[in-house]
């Protein structure tokens, strides 16, 4: 398969938000606990916080994280989970029908996440309560001293911990939703919410549910009405998506990234549309806040969670990531870079246990899944300004899709590290492809790194037993060539190729 490729220093997307690669966690199974929390573990730290999960954590360079949720902010408390553990109530959570211990809140997660070097993005309770809690929350995290809550935030032993991004609420559309409200219902709210919280602090940066998914009945009306309610007040709109491959078609599967990519161009208008009704003059971005590939226990965990009794921090959505599903998010991963002038933040969901790159066993060992290593590349490799790439190459047409492109490449220019790095994926089930990349206006390249993700069956993924099984490797068969790279890549295959540039 041959391909021809156009990399031109002056023809960029625009500046990626290192937010891009962030992350999302939630009280939800053994997100929390028995992943990021398991005291008694060996590896664990004196404040009972599993090192072998943070280091790990930590290799990712994650610049944020969504907490605590998720279906479950929509009725938490978050006063449940301050002072004294022992005097911390144990709660029903209705969203998962679990038990909630409250050992881990606000301050404890605090402090993981600074030992992770991760920025907080909280969420606040929009369903079952409302405007004051969400305000007595921002009090207690973020004011310094001489209040009442802030007060009460020294007393239990925390300084003020300076949130700048706050979620307002989470996933409102949703019928599911504890506090399902209308759009209407939700936009005001969501406005006097915002409005409160840049009355605190003008530099806050609010965050307003988008739909739940470009599935809904409600979509993508949800937004207009939405925005039209709190345009002026908000900085981002969330959007959630999920993807799984039941049918067990690859090129389908793969083809949802572009479906991906008409959700965000969709709601991007949207966010015009309003911008131009109301004459305003601030920008909205976007926040894909939870993504990820989500079904091969899904349905198994649905009819589970019907049956248990309130258990404390069970088993759920504890999904094994193979080859197939990593190739697919380093494709999905290169589709945000691409439209990293609409969407400023994304936050994979989640990230330990449920649904996530990481896993860990309860007194046993964690380990990374196949998902976490395109994941890892694009946070490492990821950040400057996006490129906007030419790509000549074959196509397909598919259910979700059609002329999805068999070579899907994004790439990123790092000025000050003297980098550009391509991100190329080779979706063909069968053929190698040719690659030819004109390199324009970046003198002296030279090949610095070729890391390749191939030659795995697309079933096949790692577990506690075999970590290692699906890992990346050094890459062969490219080289600069007369000033242009030039080589193969095997088909079902992904590469992050880095270029020493002038």
């Amino acid at each position: 398969m041959k391909t021809r490729i156009s990399v031109h220093r002056d023809f960029r997307i625009g500046r990626i938000d290192d937010r891009l690669y962030s992350a999302f966690i939630e009280h939800m199974g053994r997100a929390i606990y028995g992943g990021i929390y398991e005291p008694g573990h060996p590896n664990a730290d004196a404040n009972g916080f599993r090192k072998d999960v943070l280091q790990f954590v930590k290799d990712l360079k994650i610049p944020a994280i969504r907490y605590p949720g998720g279906n479950f902010v929509s009725a938490y408390r978050w006063e449940d989970g301050i002072g004294p553990r022992d005097q911390r109530p144990v709660r029903l959570d209705l969203a998962w029908r679990s038990k909630e211990t409250n050992q881990i809140g606000i301050n404890e997660f605090a402090q993981w996440a600074g030992m992770a070097g991760i920025e907080m993005m909280l969420a606040v309770n929009l369903g079952s309560r409302g405007l004051d809690d969400a305000r007595n929350f921002l009090e207690y995290v973020n004011f310094p001293g001489g209040t009442t809550l802030s007060d009460l935030r020294q007393s239990h032993g925390a300084n003020a911990h300076g949130v700048k991004m706050w979620c307002l609420g989470n996933e409102m559309d949703g019928p599911w939703q504890i506090g399902h409200k209308t759009a209407v219902e939700y936009g005001r709210l969501a406005n006097e919410t915002a409005k409160a919280f840049k009355g605190f602090d003008p530099t806050i940066e609010a965050i307003v549910c988008g739909s739940s998914n470009d599935r809904m009945p409600t979509y993508p009306e949800w937004e207009r009405e939405v925005l039209e309610e709190c345009y002026e007040n908000v900085d981002h709109i969330s959007l959630h998506k999920y993807f799984g491959n039941t049918s067990h078609d690859t090129l389908n599967y793969f083809g949802k990234i572009e479906e991906t990519g008409r959700y965000i161009q969709t709601i991007g208008g949207v966010i015009d549309y309003v911008k131009a009704k109301k004459r305003a003059k601030n920008d909205v971005g976007i926040c894909f806040d939870e993504w990820n590939v989500w079904y091969h226990i899904r349905e198994e965990d649905g009819r589970r969670i019907k049956s248990w009794d309130w258990p404390e921090a069970p088993a759920l959505l504890e999904e094994t990531y193979n080859f197939e599903d990593a190739l697919f998010v380093a494709g999905l991963l290169n589709e945000f870079i691409r439209r990293s002038d609409r969407v400023r933040i994304a936050c994979i969901a989640q990230l330990v246990n449920v649904i996530a790159p990481i896993r860990a066993e309860k007194n046993g060992p964690a380990w990374r899944q196949t998902i976490y290593y395109p994941y890892q590349f694009a946070s490492l490799y990821g950040r400057g300004d996006a490129l906007n790439i030419a790509v000549d190459c074959p196509t397909y047409d598919c259910a979700t899709a059609d002329d999805v492109k068999y070579l899907d490449v994004a790439g990123v220019h790092n000025a000050e590290e003297g980098m550009v790095t391509l991100f190329v994926l080779n979706r063909h089930l069968t053929e190698a492809a040719d690659i030819d990349v004109a390199l324009t206006g970046f003198a002296g390249a030279s090949l610095s790194l070729h890391i390749a993700y191939e030659g795995h069956d697309l079933r096949t993924g790692n577990g506690p037993d075999q970590p290692d099984r699906i890992v990346p490797g050094p890459g062969q068969g490219i080289a600069m060539q007369d000033g242009a790279l030039r080589g193969k890549v095997a088909p079902l295959s992904y590469h992050v190729i880095r270029l020493s540039v002038q």
